[in-house]
């Protein structure tokens, strides 16, 4: 509760900062009661409107119709009874073999310059142990989250609402192949493992063949510490970007502007280390903006030569916590 305490008096903070000042309207919406585990997502999404952008309308998904946008509207606590917002925690039956966690999605529905659209914020399962990701390729993880990922884009398209463009943005958890990657960085390496009393894997060494015996990667269940750290960030991770393979299964669905920008997470939460990385998992694109084609096709609409689609990350040199937030914006007019 101390928590949500702070997070309110950070909304109220944006709201009223001079920045924002020429934003007239606001939506926001925080589920915050971590009492009701059944439905508990923790999941928010707040949406600015400036004053220049006419005609807005939401969605009222208990009427099935739309509303202009007005004034502020604010809603944290429990959101079962706000119409304006669809928001799902994902059944238990999708991770049987692990704990239930607050991962799920929450959808808002738009009319803006008379193009509609969903906008939907989603959270899927993590990478619970470094060691349990590099027992296979796909790991059980990545199987996980393409279940999940799978189950909402089917959402966004049944048949209880009209089909409209989509976007999909938050912490999609994607985790590069971390099998084929410690391969990869081990090639010249040999391989060690520590074992525990039931023969279980505790810890993975790669060290160096040569007379020093250098440890160039050691993973323990929360740590992926590898000795050339700032492969991850040269040339924005490039090289590294054959092992993302996560979004290729919804191709046929969705796509996604080039990713142009380092690994998004885990990064130091120490505020005088803003671009390293932590010690804990494997730097990855976790934090992505995903869309339907259809919204893909608008966004570019009348795009020629000169790129007008900006993907990108938010805080490149300042601490943003252990994720580094991705913006995407069009310079064309809906």
């Amino acid at each position: 509760m101390v928590n949500m305490g702070n997070a309110e008096n950070f909304f109220w903070l944006l709201e009223s900062s001079e920045e924002l000042k020429d934003f007239d309207r606001t939506c926001i919406y925080v589920d915050s009661q971590f009492q009701a585990e059944e439905g508990f997502t923790a999941l928010g999404s707040m949406y600015f409107i400036h004053k220049t952008l006419k005609n807005v309308y939401q969605y009222d998904f208990n009427v099935k119709d739309f509303k202009a946008v007005l004034g502020q509207n604010k809603y944290v606590g429990c959101l079962d009874t706000v119409t304006t917002v669809e928001k799902e925690k994902f059944p238990k039956n999708f991770w049987p073999n692990f704990k239930w966690s607050r991962k799920g999605f929450m959808r808002t529905r738009w009319i803006i310059h008379n193009q509609g659209l969903d906008l939907v914020n989603i959270h899927l399962f993590h990478d619970a142990s470094n060691l349990i990701a590099c027992n296979a390729s796909p790991s059980i993880y990545s199987a996980n989250r393409k279940n999940a990922l799978r189950y909402v884009i089917n959402r966004l398209s049944d048949d209880r609402y009209t089909t409209l463009p989509f976007f999909l943005f938050g912490d999609f958890n994607f985790r590069l192949d971390t099998l084929s990657l410690v391969q990869h960085l081990c090639t010249e390496s040999e391989v060690q493992t520590v074992k525990d009393s039931s023969n279980e894997v505790q810890k993975i060494f790669c060290e160096e063949k040569d007379n020093d015996h250098q440890v160039l990667l050691h993973i323990e269940e929360k740590l992926f510490q590898y000795l050339h750290q700032a492969l991850f960030r040269e040339d924005n991770g490039k090289a590294l970007l054959k092992y993302d393979k996560e979004v290729a299964a919804f191709h046929d669905d969705i796509k996604e502007e080039d990713i142009s920008f380092p690994p998004s997470y885990p990064y130091s939460e120490d505020y005088s280390k803003p671009t390293q990385y932590m010690n804990t998992r494997c730097p990855a694109w976790c934090d992505r903006i995903l869309m339907s084609h259809s919204a893909h096709d608008f966004i570019h609409m009348g795009e020629h030569d000169e790129k007008t689609v900006v993907y990108n990350t938010v805080g490149t040199n300042v601490c943003m916590g252990d994720h580094k937030m991705r913006i995407e914006f069009s310079v064309l007019s809906l």
